[in-house]
């Protein structure tokens, strides 16, 4: 007897579809599995085997051989569990409805439970391209799959379930997406619990209102970490688009909840400053995504920036430019989006008080030199947004006047992405930070008397080419902030502030 049936397979961000043919023959009592399977395919057999005595199905003793086609494509991964066992029991008469139009997913329990699988919204967008009508995922990811629309989606709890509805005997519920099944939890951040720092604040408003990667420089408790974190409390809510690129990424790690099949907030990402290379950017004999790519279309917060290692950084300096990052082994190459908003924060030498108004430094100018080169400068070039966070005062802590709330602040930044979305309508770019070096003519008209002003900060500085045009993205930005459509003096002249920072060179305090 001879079976055949869809199922799908997963190397990174990329699903693609698996033919699993069965033919039961006489023979040796044999359970043989082929089609470069690894060690977690093959050893499927015996989930199989036990889940099928589970539900009181005995294998006869014959030759069962399992095809997974295209058999040069390596299989890795328990997501074949189900797709092999349906096929086996169609191939010995077990089954009575045609599997034309079906395509399974899941891992099988030695009990006949279907566990759970990363990687179902990337195979779920496959299946419905490839005109599969009906899809059997397991019902932790039943949620998770229904947010696709355009296919017919069950989530199956176990083998017996599946035998029942597949013959008709009891059907499985047809899973529907829901949003939130939780209710939304209220933000316990705020800026409004930010004292002081007003300076700060205004350039971390017009950093979201932009999408600017950010430095934040200035000794221990000035609230550099405080600002980071209630920095997403400012910025748009995702797309659906956006919603569905970030939930592919956190679906093929496994750290999606069956409570939120889709991840509508966007990500906050603030990895240890001991984290390795492949942490960062992703790796692995199976490349799994980085923290880089799990902060795609959300913020990535790096705390202590120069105590990270330099090489680890310097990895960075592609993928922010490119906004994506590709892994290569031997086993094939993936690519994971990386879309971020970077923001740093460090102090300005090892003991924290360079330039600090009261209390003295106790390093050298050489070693607050080596420490600030612990960031390359290359790195640095790539924060369009420079800034020194001064010590708060005691007057600042102690006024009892609530400072401006999140919403408020939001408020102004949705007004300025409102005129980013309708200046980028056609195009794949959604705020002024993303926009290419080719277009800045088109997208940053500018004054005679700003360009005046960009000439003589380019020159005293010494800028590069990559500053000269993030200098204009912020001042396309702060004109925005400002309700102008061209860039005028003080727009650039901010902007050439907030880019420079005298903490790079020790000699000028």
């Amino acid at each position: 007897m001879f079976s055949k049936i869809s199922s799908l397979g997963l190397f990174g961000l990329n699903a693609f579809p698996v033919e699993v043919e069965v033919d039961v023959s006489r023979g040796m009592p044999r359970f043989d599995i082929v089609g470069l399977p690894d060690a977690s395919v093959r050893e499927s057999r015996e989930r199989i085997r036990s889940a099928l005595n589970a539900v009181n199905v005995q294998l006869p003793s014959c030759r069962i051989i399992v095809n997974l086609a295209p058999a040069d494509v390596k299989k890795s991964g328990t997501m074949h569990d189900l797709a092999i066992l349906m096929a086996v029991l169609a191939a010995l008469g077990g089954v009575n409805d045609s599997m034309d139009g079906k395509c399974f997913i899941g891992e099988v329990s030695l009990s006949g439970e279907v566990r759970s699988v990363n990687g179902v919204l990337p195979m779920t967008i496959l299946a419905r391209s490839l005109g599969v009508k009906e899809l059997y995922v397991p019902e932790s990811n039943a949620a998770e799959a229904a947010a696709i629309d355009g296919i017919t989606v069950y989530g199956v709890p176990n083998v017996q379930s599946l035998i029942a509805h597949i013959n008709g005997q009891k059907h499985l519920p047809e899973a529907v997406f829901t949003e939130s099944i939780q209710p939304a939890q209220i933000s316990k951040i705020d800026f409004s619990d930010v004292r002081g720092q007003r300076s700060v604040k205004r350039a971390l408003e017009i950093a979201a209102a932009g999408g600017h990667n950010v430095l934040m420089v200035g000794p221990p408790g000035s609230g550099k970490s405080m600002l980071a974190k209630r920095l997403p409390t400012i910025l748009p809510e995702m797309t659906m688009d956006e919603a569905l690129e970030t939930t592919n990424v956190y679906s093929i790690s496994g750290m999606l909840s069956p409570n939120s099949p889709l991840i509508k907030k966007r990500p906050f990402r603030s990895p240890h400053h001991t984290i390795s290379g492949v942490g960062l950017v992703g790796g692995g004999s199976i490349p799994q995504p980085g923290e880089i790519s799990l902060a795609h279309n959300g913020l990535l917060f790096l705390d202590e920036l120069a105590e990270f290692d330099r090489k680890t950084l310097d990895i960075m300096r592609q993928p922010l430019e490119d906004h994506i990052v590709t892994i290569t082994r031997a086993s094939g190459t993936v690519t994971y989006p990386c879309r971020f908003m970077l923001i740093g924060a460090m102090n300005p030498c090892p003991c924290g008080y360079y330039g600090h108004p009261k209390k003295k430094c106790t390093c050298s100018p050489a070693q607050v030199q080596r420490y600030i080169s612990r960031i390359s400068g290359p790195l640095l070039e790539r924060f369009d947004m420079q800034l020194e966070v001064e010590p708060v005062l005691f007057e600042e802590l102690s006024d009892t006047k609530v400072p401006e709330s999140s919403a408020e602040i939001l408020k102004r930044v949705m007004t300025a992405r409102e005129i980013q979305e309708r200046r980028f309508k056609g195009t794949d770019i959604t705020c002024n930070a993303q926009i290419p070096t080719g277009s800045m003519q088109k997208f940053c008209p500018i004054s005679d008397s700003a360009k005046q002003v960009i000439h003589s900060g380019f020159d005293r500085l010494g800028l590069s080419a990559r500053s000269y045009d993030r200098i204009l993205k912020v001042s396309r930005t702060v004109a925005d902030m400002a309700g102008s459509d061209i860039i005028e003096r003080n727009h650039a002249a901010a902007a050439i502030q907030y880019g420079s920072m005298s903490f790079k060179d020790p000699s000028v305090r």
